[in-house]
């Protein structure tokens, strides 16, 4: 009887080993354990590493009637598409923005973080009055300095100015901000459509295309009466 009892524990003890082994061997080639879940958070990134800088060209024959506000299309064979806007010369003095006079306004295209400089086909107009017709001041949505603080939005006091020459005729102006201290270089927070707002700074003004470069016109205004897109 004792016997009997001996080769019960003997395998009791034996089968206790091997289910032991049995676990230990799984801890050892099993799976290894889940690692925990942390939130991701995006950095945001000025732009696409690698990502081709854009010339940003808006001829004015390609705009609708709702973009006009005080303004009309004129046929001029040298523009784009034939023709170009521009707003009648009555002689009468316009104010800057916030006030709202004649104006144009459409959507353009823009990458963010990038800096652009602003250009403007000009045609200066015969002068009349107080106006001598040559001169747009220029605002946009979603528009940052280098120090990233908002300028130039619609609706405020804040603008560049394109200010042509007294000598009728095409020119390319660059949009300033006045002083020759200041850095006219605009940036955008986001990438996506924008607002452009070209304002009459005197009336009798016109132009044929509007241009934002990062790249090809940021430290000259264009040479050809045309930029192509």
């Amino acid at each position: 009887m004792m016997t009997r009892r001996l080769q019960i524990l003997t395998i009791t003890l034996l089968m206790g080993s091997y289910g032991l082994a049995l676990v230990g061997a799984g801890s050892v080639s099993g799976p290894p354990p889940s690692p925990v879940n942390r939130a991701l958070v995006a950095e945001p990134q000025l732009n696409t590493p690698g990502e081709a800088l854009r010339e940003v060209v808006v001829y004015a024959s390609d705009l609708p009637n709702s973009a006009l506000s005080e303004f009309d299309f004129w046929n001029d064979a040298a523009s784009p598409g034939g023709r170009m806007v521009g707003t009648p010369n009555n002689g009468d003095q316009l104010d800057p923005p916030p006030e709202n006079d004649p104006h144009v306004t459409f959507k353009a295209e823009v990458q963010r973080g990038v800096p652009y400089r602003c250009w403007i086909h000009m045609k200066v107009g015969a002068p009349k009055g107080n106006a001598l017709a040559n001169k747009l001041w220029l605002q946009f949505s979603d528009a940052m300095d280098k120090a990233n603080r908002e300028v130039f939005k619609p609706g405020t006091g804040s603008y560049l100015t394109a200010q042509g020459p007294v000598h009728q005729g095409w020119t390319w102006v660059g949009c300033d901000l006045g002083d020759p201290q200041s850095s006219p270089l605009i940036y955008f927070r986001t990438s996506g459509q924008v607002t452009v707002r070209l304002q009459a700074g005197m009336e009798g003004v016109g132009f044929d295309q509007f241009l934002l470069s990062p790249a090809r016109f940021l430290d000259k205004q264009p040479s050809d009466a045309v930029v192509r897109k």
